[in-house]
């Protein structure tokens, strides 16, 4: 096991750090501390090279650049809240908009905005960063919240992220992180296969907003409950405006609290997802387009070369009963987790 840093580059005034994470069979991951975005997470190969499963960018700014959150943490309340606004503890809190009326991944001064404070370590468990920031209630902000997030890599493959917050005000805590996936290194992910525990999908409106109505997934293109080539379950959305996924599916984790596998069928290549919570946001990069950065040994940007999966509680969940719990409490602590586990 090892753990390590190095300094990165610099980006809006921060000098961003690189956190190395490596295990003794020679699987890595680099998460740097602007936005706690993991960089790479690299698997080998029996020829004795390395794959980075995720898209990555060779600078901070390009990131940045992007406006679809790659590889970031999100937070404090990953997806869309209506009119910038939610209930909590019986108080109405107001937020600042980000997109269009709505606050969208926790708004402009959220978790994937923030220069994290991070402190690596090797245990007898695995190689780990530990990330943390005070965020403080500014206008339009969210109450002040205490957050850890420590990454854990073990010699069983798998890349931990648990997620702590605290908070001396009633607000939500829903955070996840928007980890863009391409098992193979190939040009586009369609080829690849996703399956998911799910039977069901929100509906949502104009602006991507969950109505409080699940739609079946069965015997249309949503149904990923077997392993299902994305090529195909894309071409199904082409009547769509999005022409493919970003959607809010309804997860039952298994006994493990498995949730989800992405798998190449070319290289055996393949991704396994862990959460105890109840969505899994799955969004296909149909938005992706030309003049976006040069990603890491893909080209520039272009539909379907990723496939980010966002695991999280169902968003927006105070206007619907039935959705979960978001609410962080004062004195009442809450704890995430979510994995993800490399096969080769």
């Amino acid at each position: 096991m090892k753990a390590s840093q190095s300094d990165f580059d610099q980006y809006d005034g921060h000098a961003v750090t690189a956190f190395h994470l490596e295990n003794d069979n020679g699987v890595s991951a680099t998460i740097l501390s602007m936005g706690g975005i993991i960089h790479e997470y690299n698997v080998p190969s029996p020829a004795g090279e390395t794959t980075n499963v995720l898209l990555s960018y060779p600078h901070t700014k390009d990131y940045y650049a992007n406006p679809f959150y790659v590889n970031m943490l999100i937070g404090p309340a990953a997806g869309r809240i209506k009119q910038a606004t939610f209930d909590v503890a019986g108080e109405t809190i107001k937020v600042t908009p980000n997109e269009g009326n709505n606050a969208l991944h926790g708004g402009p001064h959220g978790f994937s905005f923030v220069n994290w404070d991070g402190t690596t370590d090797v245990t007898e468990d695995g190689a780990t960063l530990t990330l943390h920031h005070q965020f403080e209630q500014g206008a339009g902000d969210f109450p002040s919240m205490d957050v850890t997030v420590t990454y854990q890599l073990s010699n069983d493959d798998r890349l931990t992220l648990s997620f702590s917050g605290q908070a001396d005000a009633p607000t939500l805590f829903n955070p996840t992180c928007h980890t863009y996936f391409n098992v193979d290194g190939s040009d586009t992910i369609k080829s690849q296969q996703l399956q998911l525990n799910s039977t069901r999908h929100l509906a949502v409106d104009a602006e991507k907003l969950p109505t409080g109505d699940f739609l079946d997934n069965a015997g249309t293109p949503y149904d990923f409950s077997q392993p299902t080539q994305l090529g195909t379950a894309i071409d199904g959305m082409a009547d769509t405006t999005e022409k493919g996924f970003d959607d809010i599916f309804e997860v039952a984790p298994a006994a493990d609290h498995e949730i989800a596998q992405l798998k190449s069928t070319d290289s055996n290549r393949s991704v396994t997802l862990y959460s105890a919570r109840n969505a899994l946001v799955v969004f296909t990069a149909n938005s992706f387009t030309d003049d976006m950065a040069l990603v890491n040994g893909h080209g520039h940007g272009t539909p379907w070369m990723g496939v980010a999966l966002e695991a999280q509680n169902l968003s927006d969940a105070t206007r619907f009963t039935n959705f979960g719990d978001i609410t962080l409490l004062p004195g009442e602590p809450k704890h995430y987790e979510i994995a993800y586990q490399v096969h080769y």
